[in-house]
């Protein structure tokens, strides 16, 4: 399994999940810069992503939708900050409207996100932090399961950088 550590702090308001992959950092790389790869690996195992909109440049948005085993459609966003090929990139992160042509939900948290590659002669680490406006509002994912679902979805990224 690719995740290593997970922490979180609600006095920081910080999630932060280590992950190895064997592979080289650009083809880590290229799991989140290609919609296509991203979304057999975004969302956990049984809530398929399909990337409606991947403008993967700093100010570019990106807009998706999680499908359920019930069919059920669960939309996010995320705002490009900065880009760093191959070393990471920031972005916020925000909760959508799959029924409503993926507009944001204001009432639902936003984190700051940065994605941290580091290669190891052919292998990478990954820090994924994310930081939330409120403590209140790390809880509520928290609550959601936001841990367990990053864990099981980052945990497919081996068979995908395998095929």
């Amino acid at each position: 399994m690719p995740v290593t550590n997970v922490t979180h702090d609600i006095d920081t308001r910080t999630i932060v999940i280590t992950a190895e992959f064997a592979a080289p950092r650009d083809r880590v790389w290229e799991v989140y810069a290609n919609p296509r790869q991203l979304e057999k690996i975004w969302g956990p195992p049984t809530f398929p992503a399909t990337f409606i909109e991947h403008n993967f440049v700093p100010g570019g948005k990106v807009t998706y939708y999680m499908t359920s085993p019930e069919g059920e459609k669960f939309g996010g966003w995320w705002e490009m900050v900065s880009i760093d090929k191959p070393n990471g990139f920031t972005f916020k992160d925000g909760f959508a409207d799959a029924a409503n042509d993926l507009q944001p939900v204001e009432s639902m948290p936003v984190s700051f996100n940065d994605y941290r590659f580091t290669d190891n002669d052919g292998t990478t680490t990954a820090l994924f932090t994310s930081v939330y406006e409120t403590a209140e509002a790390l809880q509520q994912v928290l609550d959601m399961g936001v841990i367990e679902g990053a864990s099981s979805a980052i945990n497919q990224i081996d068979e995908l950088l395998a095929s």
